[in-house]
């Protein structure tokens, strides 16, 4: 088994997971240009199109050929538009397991794109590269992205105390971090068995299809 991602394309009912293009840069910028992308992540504010392009034409490459990560555009099947990034980070080879996570845009929220793109990347990463462990780590205040780590099955493992730095608006509209909790999830390969029933039953999504 090789030790880097493939250029690969999913597919769900809703959506398609590709790599990202250079087409992507306007919706990007746009994209992580929002105030809960700011609190929750790492992410430069403001973020320019220069830093878009920079993310995709070298940040991305440079990932997925050292083998540590790869970065995947999530967009609407029907519309083609850019609704969301999963990414995969800090992979080990030897233990099989990498750290997953997703940004889904302010304009597309609310419609489930986040359990269905990070349950397809889950079910190719535990199925088709054979990976044993993916961990997710969740900011202790951030609730929606807590929700959609349970829809997907996730297990709670436990609370890293002080580990993460979140971001919070000061008076004069500047960011100021500050520290706070990390939940950890995790899926393994078993914890995935009958997640498409689960949520479809609950209201998500239908079943998959192919992966290309």
């Amino acid at each position: 088994m090789t030790s880097t991602f493939p250029n690969i394309s999913i597919s769900t009912e809703r959506l398609v997971l590709r790599p990202l293009d250079t087409d992507d840069v306007p919706a990007l910028a746009a994209m992580m240009n929002d105030d809960q992308v700011a609190a929750w992540t790492d992410v430069p504010q403001p973020f320019t199109e220069r830093s878009a392009h920079r993310w995709i034409t070298e940040r991305a490459p440079a990932e997925r050929a050292s083998g540590r990560g790869l970065d995947l555009a999530v967009t609407e099947f029907l519309t083609q538009r850019l609704v969301g990034v999963v990414q995969l980070a800090k992979t080990n080879w030897h233990v099989r397991s990498t750290e997953l996570s997703y940004i889904i845009a302010p304009w597309a929220r609310g419609e489930g794109y986040a359990s269905e793109a990070a349950l397809a990347t889950a079910q190719w990463l535990l199925r088709d590269r054979k990976l044993e462990r993916i961990e997710l780590r969740t900011a202790a205040d951030n609730t929606a992205s807590q929700q959609v780590a349970q829809k997907i099955g996730c297990i709670n493992e436990g609370v890293l105390r002080n580990a993460c730095i979140a971001h919070v608006r000061t008076d004069d509209g500047s960011w100021s971090e500050v520290r706070t909790d990390y939940i950890v999830w995790s899926l393994l390969p078993e914890d995935i068995e009958g997640a498409d029933g689960h949520l479809a039953d609950t209201g998500g999504f239908a079943g998959y299809t192919d992966w290309n």
